[in-house]
């Protein structure tokens, strides 16, 4: 299974107002002759808010500042600047990607998880920032204490907490050999030094905290209305777990042994059953109208 954890964006991104999903035509940027970088950004805004994306401006900025190789706290001085033909077919091309709601940071094959730089593709789910709280119950364990993180993908959550507690002995693993190849990837481009294997719930180790960042959503689609950001492009085995959304997190506690601690998420609406799952379970803070995260012991 593969962890959904980084980018400043929403967890579960809005449809069109009245929760359609937007036509996925051509996208119409004007594309000929010259012009400015805020004539560009301004008409790849429109179209991203036509098509029902949740931050259009924003997603505009990220793509645009991507292309002409910028950072996105750089496009207000550079909206002056004239945009070449070549860059702007490229931004023609990556916003009518974005517009059919495929996630920018596909599009732009990174994203940020609190103060992480990560590679992520189509590999792996998108990390969110909204996952933090993860990262945060691992914070407070003694030095040199054993963290892992079952269902890794890009290896956000395992990166986060080794980056932030680099004296804890941290590893994470997954179901995809394909998401570990990524998580191995951002291993080695931040000189982080995280374990990660291949492997079907939790390795044997003794463990002082185990990081479970699971799928929830169940295949009806009726514990949250995801966007297609969700539904369309990200790996189905990262967001899908059976009938009620909580097969998955069943499945890795049978593995797990009596006693071991573990931080895990869920909908709100499944939290009484994760709760119930372990023994003396908690809510930790940290927690949205959309997520839920338990602390407790494997029963």
């Amino acid at each position: 299974w593969i962890a959904a954890p980084a980018a400043p964006r929403r967890v579960w991104p809005r449809r069109t107002a009245d929760g359609a999903v937007p036509e996925k035509g051509r996208c119409t940027m004007e594309t000929t002759g010259v012009r400015s970088t805020a004539e560009v950004l301004g008409e790849a805004a429109k179209v991203l808010a036509a098509a029902g994306c949740d931050t259009p401006r924003t997603d505009a900025e990220t793509i645009v500042a991507d292309v002409l190789g910028l950072d996105p706290s750089e496009m207000s001085d550079a909206e002056r600047r004239t945009v070449p033909k070549a860059a702007a077919r490229l931004i023609e091309e990556r916003i009518d990607r974005r517009r059919k709601r495929e996630p920018v940071e596909y599009i732009t094959g990174h994203c940020r998880f609190r103060s992480l730089d990560l590679v992520v593709d189509r590999r792996v789910l998108v990390p969110q920032p909204e996952f933090g709280p993860l990262v945060e119950a691992a914070l407070p364990l003694p030095q040199a204490a054993r963290v892992h993180d079952v269902g890794t993908g890009s290896g956000a959550i395992a990166l986060a907490i080794k980056g932030e507690r680099g004296d804890l002995v941290v590893s994470g693993s997954d179901i995809s050999p394909a998401a570990i190849t990524v998580a191995r990837a951002n291993a080695a481009s931040l000189d982080l030094d995280v374990e990660f294997s291949v492997a079907r719930g939790l390795p044997p180790g003794d463990y002082a905290l185990v990081i479970a960042n699971l799928p929830f959503q169940d295949e009806a689609g009726l514990t949250l209305d995801l966007a297609p950001e969700f539904t369309d492009y990200q790996p189905h085995v990262a967001v899908f777990a059976g009938p009620d959304g909580l097969e998955v997190i069943r499945a890795v506690l049978r593995e797990i042994p009596t006693g071991t601690r573990i931080a895990t998420s869920s909908a709100p609406s499944q939290a009484a059953v994760v709760r119930a799952l372990l023994a003396d379970s908690e809510e930790l803070p940290g927690g949205t109208a959309q997520i839920a995260f338990t602390v407790g012991l494997v029963a």
